[in-house]
């Protein structure tokens, strides 16, 4: 299931008297169940709690789906916008897989409203991964770059 569905059906369950939701698709079933009890899921301190089951297996699905766990710091991106590697067309990249860099480096530049946000590493490390290609649309808070 997408993440930005399933932001909203944890929204919509936050903001209304519903206590339980399951939703079944073809590609598995998610439940989200509010109350005490329940380990919280990324949400403000503000709001309620929240538990959301692991999709369930389709009985179609041969083999389970490759989990892929990231370690390292993550940068994410602090507004939407355009992502770009470089300062301008033709520059080389602010940074590459295996560049170090320090926190407060500029490592990408986000285009929002027709302004060129500079956006510095909040870490310092080694870039081990870029999340992003060149001209794509980025939404708040997505991953960027994973620094080790």
């Amino acid at each position: 299931m997408d993440l930005r569905k399933l932001k909203t059906l944890i929204d919509l369950v936050s903001e209304s008297n519903i206590s339980e939701l399951e939703i079944a698709e073809a590609d598995g079933k998610v439940r989200i169940v509010k109350g005490p009890g329940y380990a919280p899921v990324t949400a403000p301190a503000s709001s309620p709690t929240f538990s959301v089951a692991a999709p369930a297996p389709t009985r179609s699905a041969v083999a389970a789906p490759e989990v892929k766990i990231e370690t390292g710091h993550i940068v994410k991106s602090p507004m939407v916008g355009t992502f770009y590697r470089s300062a301008g067309p033709g520059s080389d990249a602010f940074v590459q897989i295996g560049s170090v860099v320090k926190a407060g480096e500029p490592v990408c530049i986000i285009e929002a409203m027709k302004i060129m946000n500079e956006i510095e590493a909040d870490s310092g490390g080694t870039i081990r991964e870029i999340l992003c290609e060149n001209g794509q649309a980025v939404e708040f808070g997505q991953p960027l770059f994973i620094i080790e």
